[in-house]
Order: structure tokens, then sequence, then C-alpha cells
């Protein structure tokens, strides 16, 4: 009923200047109005501007401002047109709201000067804001920075928000009746194509969206990571062993016993099972040996050492557990070099804060070969994060309980225009080598660095909590870009 009303008005008239008017006059209703222009509009049968009104009311505020003048313009009245009046008289004379906001409105309208005395700058004034609320109680139409000061002082608020279109003519495809568009290619539609008309195709329109997974951005970077790796040759570790023993986590590792790291409030320990059921005996009595008494050159650590310490199952709390015991199953039989890496989580008991969580993930690199020597280590670091595009490093030396000489890596940031720490390396000592069975002459280079701060720097997000937890932001995940670390150099 709407369309023909349209399509047959414009048919002996210009336009419909107002589809809110046309929509009274016809007695039909202005939403269905509104959708058969859109649908018409869509067609080209017409063509049409839209419409778009707000409607307020003025508050008990605004209602005092429009029938006895703003208090900025009583402030004004009460200043004498010549000489000068104390804020203090002022106070007196004026009731206490009038006198607060006036004194802050009129020195911003440049009305008066004020300081101990007021003095006016201008004789005559127009009260603005008493005239603009009265053309709102009119219904009368004010521009959008008007409406925005009236707004900002809570002397208006909106009641309604109207929509329409004005200026509805003929389209370039406009007919007294809308025809009938063929839109499937049908063999009887192909056979009779010069008598009908088809719809027109929007080849620009975007199609439904496609269900799909999306990687999270940890996961897309620890992908290059491993590209890298597999690139230099390595062979990945298996990590999915969560839960190790306090003898693979630090005692294999010639970690003391007495270590900081072992105590509770560093490490999450288990309470069921709180044991472990089985260690390598032979092997364990030699690390026993060497924390207790030394060997292989080492004095030890000359203090008891307990079983029950090493039995403790625990959270990883960094996948060199899994490097020690990789090593270990290597040195039973005949010796091969070997260059291995891991990628996988590990826990800590830290507090949580911006850039610590209790869990994050670890990447480590390992290579095993007779002979090697600090120069190689500095050598495949080099390579390593020249594939990164960290080619500018630096070496600070470190401790390590399990690694002699130790060394901290640091790397050049162009962005922030300083030396920036990105990882930790060292090799192996023979306290930790020997006792496994690995031959003398056999050396360990070693060095790890964490996932998240890599990630955090390449997808500009400055507290970790963003990138990993329950407060992830899921349309993050969706449309976070692909990562590029490796891929110039692959």
């Amino acid at each position: 009923m709407a369309e023909e009303a349209i399509l047959g008005f414009l048919q002996n008239n210009d336009e419909i200047a107002h589809s809110g008017y046309f929509a009274a006059e016809h007695n039909l209703d202005h939403e269905e109005v509104k959708n058969v222009i859109k649908s018409l509009q869509a067609f080209r049968y017409i063509e049409a501007k839209v419409l778009k009104r707000e409607f307020f009311d003025l508050t008990d505020e605004g209602k005092k401002y429009a029938a006895e003048g703003s208090p900025e313009f009583h402030f004004f009245s009460a200043v004498p047109e010549e000489g000068t009046i104390s804020m203090d008289d002022l106070q007196r004379m004026l009731d206490p709201f009038v006198f607060d906001v006036g004194s802050k409105q009129a020195p911003k309208k440049k009305w008066v000067a004020m300081g101990q005395q007021v003095s006016r700058t201008v004789q005559h004034v127009e009260d603005k804001v008493k005239e603009m609320l009265l053309q709102i109680q009119q219904g009368l139409e004010l521009d959008q920075e008007t409406l925005k000061s009236l707004k900002y002082r809570k002397l208006i608020i909106l009641t309604e928000k109207w929509s329409g279109y004005s200026e509805v003519k003929k389209g370039p495809n406009y007919a007294p009746k809308r025809r009938s568009l063929a839109t499937d290619l049908t063999r009887e539609n192909l056979q009779n194509w010069q008598e009908l008309d088809f719809k027109e195709y929007n080849v620009n329109a975007k199609g439904q969206p496609v269900d799909s997974g999306h990687l999270h951005p940890l996961l897309k970077v620890r992908k290059q990571f491993k590209d890298i790796f597999c690139q230099m040759g390595f062979e990945e570790m298996p990590t999915n062993n969560f839960v190790e023993s306090s003898f693979w986590n630090f005692d294999a590792l010639f970690q003391p016993q007495q270590h900081p790291a072992r105590d509770s409030h560093d490490t999450f320990f288990l309470k069921a099972p709180s044991m472990t059921r089985e260690l390598p005996e032979d092997y364990v009595a030699r690390v026993k040996q060497v924390h207790e008494s030394g060997g292989y050159g080492s004095r030890g650590y000359n203090c008891e050492w307990k079983r029950e310490e090493a039995n403790k199952n625990l959270l990883r709390t960094h996948t060199t557990a899994v490097s020690s015991r990789m090593l270990y199953a290597l040195a039973k039989g005949p010796f091969t070099p070997k260059k291995y890496f891991s990628i996988d989580r590990v826990f800590r008991n830290e507090a949580v804060d911006k850039t610590h969580l209790a869990e994050f993930h670890q990447i480590e690199g390992v290579v095993c070969d007779r002979g090697l020597t600090l120069g190689d280590l500095i050598g495949v670091l080099q390579e390593f994060f020249s594939r990164l595009g960290m080619s500018n490093l630096r070496f600070k030396p470190a401790y390590n309980p399990y690694t002699e000489p130790s060394m901290e890596i640091f790397s050049y940031h162009a962005g922030l225009e300083k030396w920036v720490e990105i990882g930790n390396s060292g090799m192996f000592r023979p306290e930790m080598l020997q006792p496994m069975g690995l031959p003398e002459d056999v050396r360990v280079i070693a060095w790890g660095l964490s996932l998240e701060r890599p990630t955090m720097i390449l997808y500009k997000c400055d507290n970790i909590r963003e990138l990993f937890g329950h407060k992830v932001d899921l349309k993050k995940v969706k449309e976070n870009p692909i990562c590029r670390i490796g891929i110039e150099s692959a």
C-alpha cells in the first residue's frame, strides 16, 4: 500500500518533500514508508536524501533558565555599568547557585573581568542560553555545537531520535509499478531472456563470513620460531610432561637443594602425587656424589643431598628438565651429535602483573657435540637471532647453576633506541654432563628465551594478561595479522 502511494504520487508530482508529512497525509505508518523508500532506492526507482533529527526536553535546571534567565546573565546584570563591585558584595546580592555558576560562565564568555573587584568588559549582552532553551521548547532545530554545549551543562535531555527521507524524486529506473525481476538463471529464464528484467548483481558485495578457527598470536609466533629451528637442522624434544620430579628439574642440572628457586614461594609443588615413583638409581647415585663431594674437577656443594627432596613432584619451572632427560637418553648409546629444541609451557610461583604470569612459554635450543667452545655458542646465537631480524648482539657474563660460562644476550632495539635483554645462554657444566655418562670431550651449548616477550613486541601489547589468560579479547585473536618473523630468511 505504501509502495503504491509513493510511486503513484511521484507519477504526477516532482517530489515528496518529507517522508513524515507524507505518511501523515496519506494515513500510512512512517516506518513502513521508510522501508519502502529504502527498497525502491536500492533498485533505483527513486532517489532520496536521509533525514535525521533528535528531539530534546529541558531538564528542571533548563526550565528554570528558560523562565528566569541564565545565572551568567544575572551575574552580569548585578555588576554596575560603571565602576566595580567586590566579589563579597556580589555573593551577598545573588543566590548562592546563581553566584557559583555565573562567576564561572560570565568570565568564560568575556562579559566581566574577575579579581578582588569585578567590572564589566562589555556594556550589553544577550542571554543566548535562555533564547536557545526557549527555541527547544518551541520544537525548533538547533546546530550541533549549540546542542553539545547545552547537553554538557545538563540543561537538556534527549527524548527521541527520528529518521526519515526528504527530496524523494524519480530515479533512472522509475516506473508507476515495480517490475518483477528474475533472480535465477534457470533454463526457462535463459530461453526468454529478452522478455525478462534480471536483477543486477553486486559483484562487490561481501559473502557470508566463513566460520573457522583462528590462531592465537602466541601460536603464530611459535610456528615461526619452530620453522627457524627446523631450518637450522634442530630436532624437537617431547615436552608433554608438565609434571616433573625435582630430580630432573633441579638435581640433574647440578642445582643445589638449598637454592632459593626450590622454595615453595618460587615453585608449584604437587600435593598428590607428591612423590615420584621411580628414578634411574645408578644415575641418582652419581648425581648424589657430585652434589655432596664433587667430582669431574668440581668440589661439589659439600652438604647433604636428600633423596626425599629429589623425589618431590612439581610443575616444571623450565623446559631444561626435558633437555636433561634427552641428554641422559643420548648418553646410554653410542654418542651421536644432536641439536634439540623445545617450545612449551613452564610454571613459576610468581606475583602476576602486566609483565609476569604464573605460567608462560619457554623457547630452548640445545647443541651437543665433541669439542664445542664458547665461540661455537656465540656463532650459533648470531645465526639464530639473525633469522629473527636481530643481527646486532651483545653478550654479558652471567651466573647459572648448571652452565659455566653463562651469558645474557642483548639486542639493540632501533625503535626503543636502547639495548634490550632477549635471552640467556651458556655451556652445561661437567658436573651435569659427566654423571649422565656422556664422553669427557662432549660439550653442550644451550640458550633460552620466552615466547611471550617477542609476541608482545610484535603485536604491540603492553600487558601480558591481554595476550594470555581469561582477559584475552577474542576479537583481537580473530583479527590479528600474520607473524612475519623469519619469513624473509625462510
